[in-house]
């Protein structure tokens, strides 16, 4: 998954939210809340980092997803992690 564009990356996390958590794939979109809008909980966000873990082949800091509300958040989060060596 090395050298995504954005668009890539909202197409990774939105494919692992659906085959995760068997979700619609049209109501995942940048700005939908992880929370309020498709439910998700703390063990779910886990499972998530679990998979994006697999799929950048990057550590992830808990801590580092504390902050994470909606998709986007995901996807500057992954953004980040790849730039990073």
């Amino acid at each position: 998954m090395t050298k995504l564009n954005r668009e890539k990356i909202f197409q990774q996390v939105q494919d692992a939210l659906v085959e995760l958590f068997e979700l619609d794939a049209k109501d995942i979109q940048l700005e939908t809340k992880l929370y309020q809008e498709l439910d998700l909980d703390s063990l779910d966000a886990v499972d998530l980092v679990v998979h994006l873990q697999k799929l950048t082949g990057k550590k992830i800091k808990p801590d580092e997803f504390k902050m994470v509300r909606t998709v986007e958040d995901i996807v500057n989060a992954v953004e980040e992690l790849l730039k990073e060596k």
